[in-house]
């Protein structure tokens, strides 16, 4: 069984013909009492200056891990994977303006993005606000967002 354990948290890959065993110990550890699979959810989120996600200067970024259980640099992991899960991961449902909002028409436009996966899917989602106000006033019910 120990070894059954062992080969299950080993990667096998040939080089030269010869089989290579990498430790997979990088992934967060299972709790005891929840040895079975589950779906991973490993999310980079960022935040930066600029209209394109691929070209944005990054100023702020978090990691967010929720499976098997919440975690990362995420200042608030465990409500960020709650949210994400009452959405079923879709980034696009967590924008929700706020109607009290007043802010400028000023243009200097600031990207927020997400790309991973999650529960075991591959995700990648970014959207792009007028300015530093707008984008508060859109995603600031938002906890997963808020980093």
């Amino acid at each position: 069984m120990a070894a059954a354990a062992t080969a299950a948290a080993c990667l096998l890959t040939a080089t030269a013909g010869t089989a290579v065993a990498q430790d997979r110990s990088d992934r967060p550890s299972v709790p005891a009492g929840e040895e079975g699979l589950y779906a991973p959810t490993d999310l980079v989120l960022a935040v930066g200056r600029g209209a394109d996600a691929t070209t944005i200067a990054v100023e702020r970024s978090a990691t967010l891990t929720c499976s098997p259980r919440p975690s990362g640099t995420h200042p608030d992991a465990q409500a960020a994977c709650a949210e994400l899960k009452a959405v079923d991961g879709r980034f696009s449902d967590l924008a929700r303006p706020t109607t009290n909002a007043m802010c400028t028409k000023q243009w200097a436009p600031v990207t927020v993005f997400a790309t991973g996966v999650w529960e075991g899917r591959r995700v990648g989602w970014s959207a792009t606000f007028a300015n530093g106000c707008t984008l508060h006033a859109v995603l600031a019910k938002s906890a997963a967002l808020a980093f």
